[in-house]
């Protein structure tokens, strides 16, 4: 074999490794870039919007996103559960939401949301931070025959009912959070967005 055959395969081999090489490369600095366009772990503490798919949330069913470092608990209340609201407006402390928990564009009324069916409200106690427990069963034992579902906070006892109304005589002081959201079609739920700005 010729001296110009050999240097034409090793020009070939070395052509090959570098393109490959070169692939690789284009490869591994597109990842990071592509990858900058998600929001950071820094952006999303500091408040960015959270989408949440809710198509699957069956009634009676609650899920958890975070949010700004914070639970966002999403439920969606069954027919029974909301009728049973109006029931407790008696036994709670703030019924149609005098102190501001919440944003101005949700009703004041006993659902406290924009669709009844759906409750969004942050998960931490309004007495010293903790996280109630969801606890959606009518009259269970260790709750009371009075008890229609909601949350119940087991560092100091206060109680929620389904729309974070606080009953009376717990140590909480206000109803729970409701955080600023909005919808993007029927399945999207989109914390974070006031509805008036999305």
């Amino acid at each position: 074999m010729s001296n110009d055959g050999v240097n034409k395969g090793r020009r070939r081999l070395l052509i090959g490794a570098t393109s490959a090489v070169g692939a690789v490369g284009a490869i591994g600095a597109a990842v990071p870039f592509v990858a900058s366009w998600n929001p950071s772990a820094k952006a999303k503490a500091a408040g960015a919007p959270v989408r949440a798919d809710i198509s699957k949330l069956e009634p009676g069913q609650q899920m958890i996103v975070e949010w700004r470092g914070k639970p966002v608990w999403i439920v969606r209340r069954t027919q029974e559960a909301l009728a049973n609201l109006a029931k407790l407006n008696d036994a709670v402390a703030d019924p149609n939401s005098e102190k501001p928990q919440q944003p101005e564009y949700v009703p004041a009324d006993e659902t406290r949301a924009i669709r009844s069916e759906f409750m969004v409200m942050v998960g931490i106690c309004t007495h010293l931070g903790c996280s109630p427990t969801y606890r959606p069963e009518i009259a269970p034992d260790d709750m009371g025959a009075d008890w229609l579902g909601g949350y119940f906070c087991p560092c100091h006892g206060s109680r929620f009912d389904l729309s974070g109304r606080v009953y009376k005589g717990v140590p909480a002081p206000t109803n729970l959070v409701v955080p600023p959201h909005s919808y993007e079609g029927d399945n999207t739920l989109v914390i974070g967005v006031d509805t008036e700005t999305a």
